[in-house]
């Protein structure tokens, strides 16, 4: 879960980014972030990596839900089998779990 939340900040961070550099003119000089090194790029060339970036990351964020969604519904379904053990615990007279003996 906070795989998928620090994945969805990225989303908006590059959308944030997205936004500013198309506000730049065509004359303006732009870099881009290349570790602790800013290098000097062609506008279209640094929107372009954005759009791909931004992409990437939304199908992760898809991965991370599904896989999220899957984990919740397999934890629900353990809870049930724990709560069935433990009413058929308490049904029994001598308080131990039946046996699947008939």
């Amino acid at each position: 879960m906070m795989q998928k939340q620090q994945v969805e900040l990225e989303v908006v961070e590059t959308d944030r980014a997205l936004e500013e550099i198309r506000k730049a003119g065509t004359e303006d000089v732009v870099y881009k972030s290349a570790g602790p090194l800013l290098i000097k790029s062609k506008k279209d060339d640094v929107i372009k990596e954005l759009e791909e970036k931004k992409e990437l990351s939304n199908t992760r964020v898809m991965v991370l839900t599904k896989q999220e969604t899957r984990v919740k519904d397999n934890l629900k379904e353990v809870e049930n089998k724990i709560n069935q053990m433990i009413r058929g615990a308490q049904g029994s007279p001598s308080g131990s779990v039946p046996s699947s003996k008939p």
